[in-house]
């Protein structure tokens, strides 16, 4: 199936032609078949020969009504202009043409209507001027009468050689699905239509419905594809969804359906702006404008950047990913301003003077492609799925993956990898020489001195840059000089020993005598202590971490109350280890005192 859109201006014989081809009436309301006028968007379809199934999605053309043209345009892929011959260019055919353009509809089929009343020589002049003028270079051109039939088998040759020329989408894309209706079925529920344009529905989906209170999760309980339920529906197409989980006064015009936690929400992002048929234009107030995107329309406010380059801040969150082309408008002033091209969904903070400027340079290259490793050396580390949300096609992430340093779903830019790695090495070495008892830097702190996101980058960038761990190594929880000796390691092996000892006897801590032959005194006890590698009930009471986990496992046999000299007992200790040890368990919450003086387990 190919999907197009009607534009042009009120009254020029746009629902009529749309007749004409289908045999079906797109006016759905009475008070629109009244007035001869269409007030919303209308949908039909037929049968053309070389290109299948042809939709239109048909919309008004009255000023008043630009809002609801680009919600029909915006999520589809052509259009068919119309401009009727014995009136040529009009005002509404120039803002069509507008905000044609600054959606990104580039490919499209002039049609001039109404050729029984006059020639249609100098309004296709007229029109494939103005077309041109605002970049829609190229567009062929058709003359029909609707009344009479002239050229309607012309015409359907074009659209076929239109749908022909449009880019086959990709079935297994994550599913964005615009609402442009939605209404009640009589023991179905709610229902939804729109353009899929990307994915395929497929009934028993679970989805999430994005509007103005967030995401909801829904779940679809049947699809329809131009009237026929069917088990699934493959972008393009028009569908109707019969959704569960939902109700009806919960989903509007420019809600989106979405293939769950694959799409971002933007809180702000940062575009370029295209002018119509000219250089951007300059944003002279934050407020006052409308971003249009698919079939969404949101107040935004803009901050400008830098030359081309602006920050939208819309009023909700909006599903746009980088590429994504949507519509500035100012509907104050009945004009399209601009048209915008995602760059980045996900925009730093900019916190310092000069940090738009800033911001606008480094974006001056950037096109609008998705691209895995230009997004990962602008950023320095991300997660692979955020890539993939903000829509870098997922081989390119896979591809990446394989040639960058990584940690889970973290990916690292190498030269950020580089710098980190010699960061690291300044403070270990700075740490170490100030304080030889305590060698190297617990993960967590060596995480901060590298300035990485996740302490599992510490080891994925250690490895990048020194595969064969001749400087820097993790061992034991730290990071150390690969080439340590002298008492740091002296003082590894004590703790070793005592490692062993009291895996075997969890509760004997050792004596100090025991302490003073292996070389421990208070500032090494507490060096080990720091390291994580021992617990100090009192300043020469040392038992392992896990002591006092252990410890409560061996107290649960006890019953519900039990004294010092029962837990004495059944921990195989004495009284120098056991009353500290309670009451370390007491301070964290693990133990409670009775009245009488006993101990009971929380």
């Amino acid at each position: 199936m190919h999907v197009l859109c009607t534009a042009g201006h009120v009254d020029h014989g746009k629902s009529t032609l749309v007749r004409a081809l289908t045999g079906m009436e797109p006016d759905r309301w009475a008070e629109e078949r009244r007035r001869g006028m269409t007030i919303d968007l209308g949908f039909a379809w037929t049968e053309l020969p070389g290109a299948g199934t042809v939709a239109f999605v048909d919309v008004p053309g009255h000023e008043r009504f630009v809002g609801t043209m680009l919600a029909g345009a915006g999520p589809v892929p052509a259009a068919v202009f119309v401009v009727a011959a014995d009136e040529g260019w009009m005002p509404q055919s120039g803002e069509h043409a507008d905000a044609l353009a600054a959606a990104g509809v580039t490919r499209g089929l002039l049609v001039l209507t109404r050729t029984d009343l006059l020639e249609p020589d100098l309004a296709r002049l007229d029109a494939t001027a103005a077309l041109a003028e605002r970049g829609l270079h190229g567009w062929p051109s058709v003359a029909v009468s609707a009344a009479t039939g002239a050229g309607l088998d012309e015409l359907r040759t074009a659209l076929a050689a239109l749908t022909a020329s449009l880019p086959d989408p990709d079935p297994d894309a994550d599913l964005r699905l615009w609402v442009d209706r939605s209404f009640t079925v009589r023991g179905a529920g709610t229902v939804v239509t729109g353009t899929l344009g990307s994915g395929t529905v497929r009934a028993g989906d679970e989805l999430e419905l994005d509007g103005p209170g967030g995401r909801i999760p829904v779940t679809v309980r049947g699809v329809q594809e131009l009237g026929a339920a069917v088990p699934s529906a493959g972008a393009v197409a028009r569908v109707a969804l019969n959704l569960r989980g939902i109700a009806r006064d919960r989903v509007r015009r420019g809600d989106a359906l979405l293939t769950r936690a694959a799409w971002p929400a933007p809180v702000e992002l940062d575009v370029r702006l295209h002018g119509i048929g000219g250089p951007a234009p300059e944003i002279g107030s934050p407020t006052g404008l409308t971003l249009h995107a698919g079939s969404a329309a949101v107040p935004v406010r803009v901050r400008p950047l830098g030359d081309d380059v602006v920050r939208l801040r819309p009023e909700r969150p909006l599903p746009l990913r980088i590429g994504d082309r949507a519509v500035l408008r100012d509907p104050g002033a009945h004009r399209v301003v601009a048209g915008v091209t995602v760059l980045d969904p996900a925009p730093p903070r900019l916190r310092r003077r000069g940090a738009a400027r800033r911001r606008a340079d480094e974006l001056a290259t950037v096109t609008g492609v998705p691209d895995a490793a230009a997004e990962l050396a602008r950023r320095g580390s991300v997660p692979a799925a955020d890539l993939t949300r903000w829509g870098v096609p997922r081989p390119q992430v896979t591809a990446l993956r394989d040639r960058v340093p990584h940690a889970g779903e973290w990916l690292l830019d190498p030269a950020v990898a580089t710098a980190a790695v010699s960061a690291l090495t300044r403070a270990v070495t700075a740490h170490d020489a100030a304080d030889p008892l305590d060698p190297g830097l617990p993960l967590a702190t060596a995480r901060r001195a590298a300035g990485l996101p996740g302490t599992g980058l510490v080891e994925a960038a250690l490895h990048a840059v020194d595969p064969d761990g001749r400087e820097l190594v993790v061992r034991d929880g730290r990071v150390r000089p690969a080439a340590g000796a002298g008492p740091p390691e002296r003082l590894l092996s004590a703790a070793a020993a005592l490692r062993t000892e009291l895996t075997a006897q969890p509760f004997t801590a050792p004596e100090a005598d025991r302490l003073a032959g292996l070389g421990l005194g208070q500032r090494e006890l507490a060096a080990l202590e720091r390291a994580g590698e021992l617990l100090r009930l009192t300043p020469d009471v040392v038992l392992l971490p896990d002591a006092p986990d252990r410890a409560v496992e061996v107290l649960r046999g006890l019953g519900p109350e039990f004294t010092v000299s029962a837990a004495r007992q059944a921990l195989g200790s004495s009284r120098r280890v056991v009353v500290p040890l309670l009451e370390l368990l007491g301070r964290t919450g693990r133990t409670i005192r009775t009245p009488d003086g006993g101990h009971r387990l929380r």
